[in-house]
């Protein structure tokens, strides 16, 4: 280094002057202000090893910090990762989360909608109630089962003998009848204005009595008219509850 070169020269000059003034100093082992040079100059050398040696240190601890720090923004960059990614699956968590409880609110309203059908129950059956017979007329008209044994949901009118459907869904009618053989028998089961089904027999004088019935589903909406049509000089037995007319919801549409 350029510093100890220099402490070099000014140690041989310092020598130099000794030998030069050897018969000045025989009374005194150096020069007053040489040895004060040399006991400063050494102190001073020994501060600047000092602080060589403390700045070599430094340098070793800004090192092993930088270092520390590059460890330190690549556990950030692993940690800002981790946190995306966790980020991602709160969301996709929170998506099947709603997902679930959307699936759940149907299935609980599929339940409340099972549970009202099986609560909504219609069924009606009904006799002609009065002794003796009905008809022959001359003109067709709508039985009146007036002989109410079952009116559940109070679908079957026994005023008008229309059975006027409350909801929506699938019903199944009985009709049957008994009446003398003297007399014909048409009865004509209509949904609205519409006949569906019919049952019937001719005058026969080879038996006493006639007995026919008929049956059948029905897809109704709700307000349509279920009732049951004698057709004209027909003839029906009314007592004895033989002629009935019944009918039941089996499944909500």
């Amino acid at each position: 280094m350029d510093f100890d070169i220099l402490c070099y020269i000014v140690l041989f000059c310092g020598l130099g002057l000794a030998r030069s003034d050897n018969n000045a100093t025989e009374t005194k082992s150096c020069n007053p202000d040489m040895c004060k040079f040399l006991v400063d100059f050494g102190a001073i050398t020994e501060k600047v090893n000092s602080m060589e040696t403390r700045l070599e240190h430094s340098e070793t601890t800004l090192k092993e910090s930088e270092t520390r720090l590059k460890d330190t923004e690549m556990s950030l960059k692993e940690t800002v990762t981790q946190l995306k990614n966790t980020e991602s699956r709160l969301k996709d968590s929170e998506t099947k989360l709603n997902h679930t409880a959307n699936r759940l609110k149907e299935s609980e309203n599929q339940i409340l909608e099972l549970q009202h059908k099986e609560r909504t129950k219609i069924i009606f059956s009904a006799t002609l109630g009065s002794g003796g017979h009905i008809g022959p007329f001359d003109t067709d008209i709508i039985l009146v089962y007036k002989g109410v044994i079952t009116n559940i949901g109070n679908a079957y009118s026994p005023v008008t003998g229309v059975f006027t459907a409350p909801i929506p869904g699938v019903y199944y009618f009985t009709l049957f009848y008994s009446a003398a053989a003297s007399h014909q028998q048409y009865l004509f089961l209509h949904k609205n204005s519409e006949v569906m089904v019919m049952t019937n027999d001719h005058v026969t004088h080879s038996d006493a009595t006639d007995n026919g019935g008929n049956a059948m589903f029905l897809q109704l909406q709700q307000g349509d008219k279920v009732y049951v049509r004698m057709g004209k000089n027909s003839h029906v037995w009314a007592s004895e509850s033989q002629t009935t007319f019944s009918g039941f919801l089996v499944t909500q549409m």
